[in-house]
């Protein structure tokens, strides 16, 4: 069977949601055609407009030379032919999946699509959701007649945010469609920005739950990591030292402790967990790691919290300096970190807080969780250090450079095990690591 060739020269790509994801997207597919970028954010659009990459993810120079149409307008999207839908799919505070970005999304194109409009989408949902949730608000909203007058397909995003390495343009894409001739067009419009090519699923469903198995299996892994640590921060056994030694074996897994944060890895097993659950079965293993990871703030907390007494360092009142604050190095997203949480719960023993972050926006972080940056460091002396990100200049702060910015005895409270437990010993520090 010939392969399906498709033409962008007379046509219109619209990406809804321009975050961590949308954005690189609409910028790879401007290269190839005309796109318009919708956001419902006027202040992130106005920022794209005038050339300010808000993610860090493409850089302003890329945004400022792009041909993308950034727009809060939803009419524009009457002019689209592809319209790839990337919003957020968060949990709520009961750990149930918040629909009400992607039923949105669904609102406005559904307003706004042209008959013979193909809509995509890439966020990330359980199985089911693109057909029996998107699909009756697009035919209600258009009043058009699915699979005649509009076609759906689903591709899961795989952006990693922060990692260069591993962009839109060199990893293989999943892609699904509604039927034969969806799935064709679907594959080819990805193969014009994706060079390793595409993957066809058998079907929406088995494209949306592969996305869930991919971070669900990295979730389980870390949470076997960290119940490891615990035990054998017991044992007091180094753990980095144990997967050392482990991972001489040809067949083991590199995987090691930490806290699991951001919207995708520490959110994504609960729409698995969810779907379960309405099915009539209890997800055992992933609702396990999950348990584990959820827990780690907590026990990171009662570590730091301590070592301060065993070293004659009261906590009300205790200075200390919390270096990172973002969900993962490298990356500017502070939505959903963890050592956010480790932070807070600090605060509530009364410890004053220090927190540094070359990556992350003083104006996320205080309306994300009503906590300050500081530039200016330097200028006193703490009573411990916690490095929270592995960010790349962190990572170039020596043990001489912490011990002159410590008071009494250092504690280093080295969660990303950025520095070698036993020099750190040997210059006097009181080491904990993760």
């Amino acid at each position: 069977m010939p392969k399906y060739e498709i033409d962008l020269s007379n046509q219109k790509i619209a990406i809804i949601g321009l975050g961590y994801v949308g954005l690189p997207l609409a910028v790879a597919f401007s290269e190839k055609t005309k796109v318009i970028g919708f956001d419902v954010d006027e202040n992130k659009i106005n920022s794209y407009k005038n050339g300010i990459d808000v993610t860090q993810e493409t850089g302003d120079e890329v945004i400022k030379n792009s041909t993308i149409e950034f727009t809060s307008d939803e009419k524009s999207l009457k002019n689209a032919d592809y319209l790839i839908i990337a919003v957020p799919t968060p949990i709520t505070i009961d750990k149930i999946p918040n629909f009400k970005y992607i039923e949105s999304a669904s609102e406005v194109v559904g307003r706004n699509m042209k008959k013979g409009s193909v809509i995509i989408y890439e966020s990330t949902v359980y199985p089911g959701v693109t057909e029996e949730i998107c699909v009756p608000i697009l035919k209600k909203e258009s009043n058009l007649k699915y699979g005649e007058d509009f076609k759906i397909g689903y591709s899961p995003e795989r952006i990693n945010p922060g990692d260069n390495e591993h962009r839109i343009d060199n990893t293989i894409k999943i892609v699904s469609g509604m039927d034969e001739e969806s799935l064709d067009i679907i594959a080819s419009l990805y193969e014009t920005i994706v060079t390793p090519g595409v993957y066809k699923a058998e079907s929406i469903k088995v494209a949306e739950a592969a996305k869930i198995v991919e971070n669900a299996q990295r979730d389980i892994n870390i949470a076997f990591m960290n119940e490891l640590s615990i035990v054998f921060n017991k044992m007091d056994i180094s753990t980095a030292e144990v997967l050392k030694a482990a991972g001489t074996k040809w067949n083991f897994i590199n995987f090691t402790p930490g806290l699991v944060g951001g919207h995708c890895i520490g959110v994504d097993p609960y729409y698995f967990i969810y779907k379960a659950k309405e099915l009539g079965y209890h997800s055992q293993l992933i609702t396990a790691g999950r348990k584990i990871n959820d827990g780690m703030s907590s026990y990171v907390v009662e570590n730091i919290v301590k070592k301060l007494i065993q070293n004659d360092k009261n906590p009300k009142g205790a200075d200390l300096l919390v270096l990172g604050i973002t969900f993962k190095e490298n990356c500017s997203d502070v939505r959903n970190s963890k050592i956010a949480e480790v932070i807070l719960s600090l605060k509530e023993f009364g410890i004053n807080i220090t927190i540094v972050d070359s990556q992350a926006s003083s104006e996320d972080v205080e309306n994300e969780y009503r906590l300050e940056l500081s530039n200016f460091y330097k200028n006193k002396k703490y009573d411990g250090i916690v490095i929270g990100v592995k960010h790349s200049d962190f990572e170039k702060i020596s043990l001489s450079e912490l011990k002159e910015l410590s008071k009494g005895i250092p504690l280093l409270f080295d969660i990303k095990g950025i520095y070698n437990k036993q020099e750190a010993i040997d210059r006097g520090f009181v080491y904990w690591v993760l």
